[in-house]
């Protein structure tokens, strides 16, 4: 459903609008008047949508009125590429040649030994090996054999014949680049494929570490776990982590202060070339000493007028030959 509204296109079914007759002017002056220009144009497309919105009819609810989109007419690409067709198995180019067709068949089936419907496959299925106490013989079987154990190795074979046939199914598939999604993964470690070689055995230690990982996957982290016979507990690699002690005994120092300066401590001197300037320092100290001095010599000249200072020269002491001759002038008078 197309609405033109001001020469728009809108598709209400992708919620989509659209003009085809804008064109941005191709010199500006600078990116943002461009940023500017795109944010209005956007603003009046939104508008538009909104204005046909609320033109469909609505139903009214709690949460206020619902409105039903039409189908959408604009054909939007693909986000992925369209599949590839899967290429046919053996079995399946066989019954296409043949014109064989595939028939659904009854899960239950009867079972003449046992008198009752049992199921085709699967446990307690019709005709089981393990249900024939006796096996006639055959003009065909070498004497000295045990049908039973040649039953158990055609069925192994059978199996293994089965299973090969899926793996070059899926080395097939791999090629022509139409494997499954969920089995992308597995192809790529067969050594079937041809792209990587056969997987390698793991180890002792690399199965312990295994085995550790998904032991200690639960939210117990393995503690609650039943251990197996002969498991050995996971190793703990690196430190265990101490915590401080809600109480702190009396007398003791404070555990966490010396933490929290220890912390403090580390960070100052991994930065202290950049947090602590010797040279400023230097002159911080010698300016408040200066300004000490100065302060000492006002408080000083304040106190005491020059008039009354006392004279330096009466502290001085005498010298021990002018006192002898002071004395000898006095006696000689």
């Amino acid at each position: 459903m197309e609405v033109e509204q001001k020469g728009l296109e809108i598709d209400l079914g992708n919620l989509m609008a659209y003009d085809p007759h804008h064109h941005f002017p191709p010199n500006l002056p600078s990116r943002e008047e461009l940023v500017q220009q795109c944010l209005q144009k956007g603003t009046e497309l939104v508008q538009a949508i909104g204005f046909d919105l609320f033109n469909l009819p609505s139903t009214e609810d709690r949460d206020g009125p619902i409105v039903t989109l039409p189908k959408p007419t604009t054909r939007l690409p693909r986000e992925k590429r369209l599949p590839e067709p899967k290429p046919l198995t053996k079995w399946e180019a066989f019954a296409k040649a043949k014109g064989i067709r595939k028939r659904k068949k009854d899960k239950l089936v009867f079972d003449e030994q046992t008198g009752t419907w049992k199921r085709r496959y699967g446990y307690d299925r019709v005709n089981d090996d393990n249900d024939i106490p006796i096996i006639d013989a055959k003009m065909k079987d070498e004497p000295g054999e045990d049908p039973f154990a040649k039953r158990k190795g055609d069925k192994k074979k059978r199996v293994e014949k089965q299973e090969k046939n899926r793996l070059q199914n899926l080395k097939n598939a791999a090629k022509m680049g139409s494997l499954p999604s969920h089995v992308q993964l597995a192809a790529m470690a067969l050594p079937i494929t041809g792209t990587q070689n056969a997987p390698t055995k793991l180890n002792k230690n690399e199965l312990q570490d295994i085995a550790g990982k998904a032991g200690t996957s639960t939210a117990s982290g393995g503690k609650f776990d039943k251990k197996l016979p002969g498991e050995k507990p996971e190793k703990h690699e690196g430190k265990y982590r101490k915590f401080l002690p809600v109480v702190e005994k009396r007398g003791a120092d404070s555990q966490e202060r010396k933490q929290t300066e220890r912390v403090l401590n580390k960070l100052i001197s991994k930065n202290s070339h950049e947090i602590f300037d010797t040279n400023k320092a230097v002159t911080i100290i010698n300016a408040k000493k200066d300004k000490k001095k100065q302060s000492k010599k006002s408080e000083r000249s304040s106190s005491t007028p020059s008039k009354l200072k006392p004279n330096k020269k009466s502290h001085k002491s005498f010298k021990k030959g002018s006192s002898r001759k002071s004395s000898k002038q006095g006696k000689s008078k």
